[in-house]
């Protein structure tokens, strides 16, 4: 797999500032597909940091075979499936890292950090509904109303935050530091006829630990219509 090295011509801070609770994120999904292997990365992860806050967000870690100094502890070939469907969806010529992809709906190179906030803004005001979840003794409790009936309903498991020393590879002696590392992502069901999905999706004792993401999705693939996020129960 092919990937365009980019580099970013735009300073960090001029975008958005890193800022408030679960509750007070625009209902958007944005995903990150990453590596640590690869020294354009680490920018677009930066970035992420500053748009968790204001959006929910997901940095997925892709394996890249063609750069085998440092492996990637976080990635993993579940999410270069998912990157390699988007590739295939936006009719790309060839996947690219790191990438953006904004509700399923809009994908651009990370080298692009002002197109980020525009996007989540354009993003933010197609959304019509807002996903309800609640930490409860067996799980995630999910409420939502008035959703697209048939749109799939998934739901990622992610680190809050992570760091990493880097000791060989492009990145070497760089410290990278990560937020919302996904490691899993689950199918948790359909929205039924009515639009209405109340679900417990049990979670393991050890899984409280992790920031729990869930989005409606059209399609394995396709647009989505809504993103929530709740915090870690417990901390590690």
């Amino acid at each position: 797999m092919n990937y365009w090295h980019a580099s970013f011509a735009v300073l960090l801070a001029a975008v958005l500032p890193v800022g408030a609770a679960g509750a007070d994120r625009a209902p958007v999904l944005v995903e990150l597909f990453t590596s640590e292997s690869m020294a354009t990365c680490p920018p677009a992860d930066q970035l992420l940091a500053k748009l968790d806050g204001t959006a929910v967000v997901l940095s997925e870690h892709i394996v890249v075979g063609d750069n085998p100094a440092w492996r990637d502890r976080f990635a993993t070939m579940d999410f270069n499936k998912r990157h390699q469907a988007y590739t295939d969806r936006f009719h790309l010529d060839s996947a690219t890292l790191p990438q953006f992809v904004v509700n399923g709906a809009v994908q651009f190179n990370g080298a692009d950090t002002g197109r980020a906030p525009a996007e989540i803004e354009r993003a933010a005001k197609r959304v019509k509904v807002i996903p309800r979840l609640m930490w409860v003794d067996a799980g995630v409790q999910v409420e939502i109303d008035g959703a697209h009936v048939g749109d799939r309903v998934f739901m990622a498991l992610a680190d809050d935050t992570a760091s990493t020393n880097v000791t060989s590879g492009e990145n070497r002696g760089r410290q990278l530091h990560h937020v919302a590392v996904c490691r899993e992502i689950r199918r948790a069901g359909v929205v039924p006829p009515g639009g209405a999905y109340y679900q417990l999706i049990p979670l393991q004792p050890q899984e409280r630990r992790e920031r729990v993401i869930l989005w409606l999705q059209n399609g394995e693939f396709g647009a989505i219509s809504a993103a929530a996020m709740i915090p870690p129960a417990e901390q590690p």
